[in-house]
């Protein structure tokens, strides 16, 4: 989840399927990208740009702070938001039926002072060369002059591991007024020093009324030792 900034972008939940993993004494630089472009209104040209830097602190733990970008249709692209996330590997990898973990964000809108934290129980499994993942998080915004609330959020990714540079699969997202269901892509190259670089590009079609009618989402993040 990260739980994208339904602060700013209500409806909009399309977003990376995070798995519970984290690998001692790493660090990356990650950019990633949700833009609609185009539909109906409100979403129409509405993107949303997050740049972070994070590292491990142990064999469980792993922390990333994000400055958050905004778009929308005829405006400039401006820092909306800035963002602390924590991950907590709960279990050994293939210790019990499917591996658990824990995402916490916490979310802070520069121009209103809206407020958002989230807690995002992450699942993943695999099967042969299937691997599937699951977050489902539970979200709170609270403000000034802002109606407080509780929302929830579903993502669900089905994955085939056919060779390390080109993995398929398949995801599904649901939250505050928005389902939708798209393919996905996704491929990691190994490079030299035990480094490596990550890729996803995703297209995910909105299933009813109230969803925008095709979210594009794109992740890039560089993890080095």
């Amino acid at each position: 989840m990260g739980v994208p900034s339904v602060a700013h972008a209500d409806g909009q939940v399309v977003d990376r399927v995070y798995d519970p993993y984290v690998q001692p004494l790493e660090k990356e630089l990650e950019w990633r990208t949700s833009a609609i472009p185009g539909g109906d209104e409100p979403y129409e040209g509405q993107q949303l740009h997050r740049l972070g830097f994070g590292r491990s602190f142990s064999d469980r733990w792993f922390g990333e702070v994000y400055l958050i970008g905004e778009k929308n249709s005829g405006q400039d692209l401006r820092l909306a938001a800035v963002e602390l996330e924590a991950k907590w590997q709960l279990t050994e990898q293939g210790e019990y039926a499917a591996d658990w973990g824990m995402l916490f964000e916490l979310e802070q809108e520069r121009e209103d002072d809206i407020w958002e934290a989230a807690a995002t129980l992450l699942a993943s499994r695999e099967w042969g060369r299937w691997t599937g993942t699951a977050n489902f998080a539970a979200v709170y915004e609270w403000g000034d002059d802002f109606a407080n609330e509780w929302e929830s959020e579903l993502r669900l990714q089905a994955r085939y591991r056919w060779t390390p540079l080109f993995e398929p699969g398949l995801e599904l997202y649901a939250g505050q007024d928005y389902t939708g269901v798209g393919p996905v892509i996704r491929g990691v190259k190994k490079l030299p020093r035990a480094q490596q670089l990550l890729w996803e590009l995703g297209v995910i079609q909105g299933l009813t009324s109230d969803s925008a009618d095709q979210t594009i989402r794109l992740l890039l993040e560089f993890e080095f030792y």
